[in-house]
């Protein structure tokens, strides 16, 4: 009899980690599938960790996260919902939250409704436990069609993932869009997780959560793209107090806390000014999109730092193969989605690399 769960067999080693396998062998390629910002930590959040360090506030915090951080936390979280009843806790990174989330929430034959394309950790996240992910097409244009979710709707149902801005697509539902989501969702008494972890990445002011119509949602949110910490594991989840401190249960039986001295630099990020970072980012954003859009069928993204155009010919797996043979690394969009007709580019990179993943993908289309 093989030692290894049923759980576990049911999910397979993330196809994103194959690709970074992959880039490992090859010279010098043009990377454009990290989903990692390509600036540094801000000095004085960088400051703010050593500091910490150096003082000696190196162990445990309280599992729901330092005092002064998650009292900070929390007044910038009633400041912009007013709901008596949403609390806040420092998690171990936005994916600490979503594990938290789907332990606390999802018994087994439970259904999850997901959007695709979707973050690639969803799915395996609700097969570890034993949930069912139901997934809704959203293809061409990546809306959101609420009478699609009313029909995938049954008495299991009991989560509905929402992404923005979206990691693959890069897109931001509108309000109108949003608003329908979060609203069909307390009607059915179904609780809606907003994974807001790249909402400062907003390009064209479209961003909005559904927090707003919806007070049992759950938001999952961090600093690991606004402030580049990705390495730091800090993240924060806020909702309504029955949820949150059955997910804390959770959490001080798992990760116990977060990292101290990444929760002391939580304190700084919190109060620098990162519109520099989004302002380059929409200009990346606006380079690729008007370069490759004479060539590639692409929905301009609003937001994340993610292209996701479709493959000009073959499947998307077999473009990425010819791309991965032109030494440029992008990610086959079959990874996010149960459809094999595109690719994802990130361009969190530096200007000079997207400008050589041009070249390659005009020359390839």
């Amino acid at each position: 009899m093989s030692p290894i769960s049923q759980r576990s067999k049911r999910i397979d080693s993330s196809g994103i980690r194959k690709v970074f396998d992959l880039a490992r062998s090859l010279k010098d390629p043009v990377n454009l599938s990290i989903g990692q910002p390509d600036f540094d930590v801000p000095d004085a959040v960088k400051q703010a960790g050593i500091q910490a360090i150096q003082d000696g506030y190196n162990g445990y915090t309280p599992t729901q996260g330092l005092p002064v951080l998650r009292e900070k936390m929390q007044a910038a979280v009633d400041a912009e919902y007013g709901h008596d009843d949403r609390q806040v806790f420092v998690s171990s990174g936005t994916s600490g939250g979503l594990v938290l989330a789907m332990q606390a929430l999802v018994d087994p034959g439970d259904e999850v409704i997901l959007f695709d394309p979707f973050f690639v950790m969803y799915e395996p996240l609700i097969q570890l436990v034993d949930g069912v992910p139901v997934l809704i097409d959203t293809y061409p244009d990546f809306k959101i069609d609420i009478g699609k979710v009313e029909a995938a709707i049954t008495d299991k149902t009991k989560l509905i993932i929402l992404n923005s801005p979206s990691n693959p697509t890069g897109y931001v539902p509108s309000q109108e869009e949003v608003d329908a989501l979060g609203k069909l969702c307390l009607e059915k008494g179904i609780v809606l997780i907003s994974d807001e972890i790249y909402r400062h990445f907003d390009y064209d002011g479209d961003f909005h959560s559904p927090a707003h119509v919806n007070p049992n949602t759950i938001v999952i949110d961090g600093f690991s793209k606004s402030h580049a910490m990705t390495g730091w594991r800090l993240g924060m989840v806020h909702g309504p107090a029955e949820i949150i401190s059955t997910m804390l249960k959770v959490q001080q039986y798992s990760f116990v806390c977060a990292p101290q001295p990444a929760q002391w630099a939580g304190m700084e990020a919190m109060d620098v000014d990162i519109t520099p970072y989004v302002d380059t980012y929409r200009n990346k954003r606006d380079r690729i999109v008007d370069a490759l859009s004479g060539k590639y069928e692409i929905v301009k993204p609003g937001g994340a730092f993610y292209v996701f155009p479709k493959a000009p010919w073959g499947t998307g797996s077999e473009f990425v193969a010819k791309a991965i043979e032109n030494n440029l690394l992008i990610i086959p969009g079959n990874i996010f989605s149960e459809s094999d007709t595109h690719f994802r580019i990130s361009y969190a990179a530096s200007d000079d690399i997207i400008e050589r993943g041009i070249e390659i993908l005009l020359q390839l289309a």
